[in-house]
């Protein structure tokens, strides 16, 4: 009697069942890469403003410092009437007034004294530029600036400052002139760029972020010294 040989038969997955494994397969990694795209959209959108701010804020302080010291050791608030307005400033200072070498100067002839803020166009950029007169030095402080706003006031102000606004609004006080200015304050705009394409998952629409500084002229009230 010859012995019997016993078949096995090999069992796989059939191609309706590979096709839905490979369609939920596809459907996981594009929820992963839309995902993952998206979080490098928010996280390009925070490097930017990271940036933005802080180029702007360094600005600020730069151009508070300076201001405050506009007219030490002169007869006026040291602001340049004709040369300020509500988009640039121009400021003066005697910086060598009470340097013993130069006790009897009254004049500002040195770097440091006299500085321009303004804000310039090119290449369809603004920046927030300083100018230093007899330093012979002209620095951007800050790129993708949209605006710089200057107000003059007699005495310390309160205001409103929208957060994705361009300006102040509702100051306390009018505003006088420049030269007759005592306290300053600076309002800058800087718009984000969009990140993604409109209508499309993930998408973050332009939006503009104010930022203000509030500077007192603590020379003016030595005007007669």
């Amino acid at each position: 009697m010859s012995p019997s040989i016993k078949q096995t038969a090999s069992s796989g997955f059939s191609l309706l069942e590979l096709l839905i494994a490979m369609t939920i397969s596809m459907t996981l990694m594009i929820a992963g890469t839309t995902l993952l795209t998206n979080a490098l959209r928010v996280r390009s959108r925070e490097n930017q403003k990271s940036d933005a701010l802080a180029d702007t804020q360094r600005a600020l302080n730069i151009m508070s410092r300076e201001i405050a010291n506009a007219g030490f050791n002169l007869t006026s608030n040291g602001i340049v009437a004709a040369d300020s307005n509500i988009n640039r400033i121009r400021v003066r200072s005697n910086l060598n007034g009470y340097d013993m070498t130069a006790a009897t100067r009254t004049d500002v002839l040195d770097p440091y004294e006299d500085i321009t803020y303004f804000i310039n166009e090119a290449d369809r950029t603004k920046y927030l530029a300083r100018h230093d007169k007899y330093g012979s030095q002209s620095t951007v402080l800050a790129n993708r600036v949209d605006s710089m706003n200057i107000h003059y006031f007699d005495r310390p102000v309160t205001y409103d400052a929208p957060a994705r606004g361009s300006d102040i609004a509702n100051a306390s006080a009018g505003e006088v002139s420049p030269s007759a200015a005592k306290y300053i304050v600076i309002a800058v705009s800087v718009t984000l760029d969009a990140v993604g394409t409109q209508n499309t998952p993930g998408y973050q629409p332009p939006y503009t972020v104010l930022l203000c500084s509030d500077v007192t002229l603590r020379n003016t009230e030595l005007w007669d010294y």
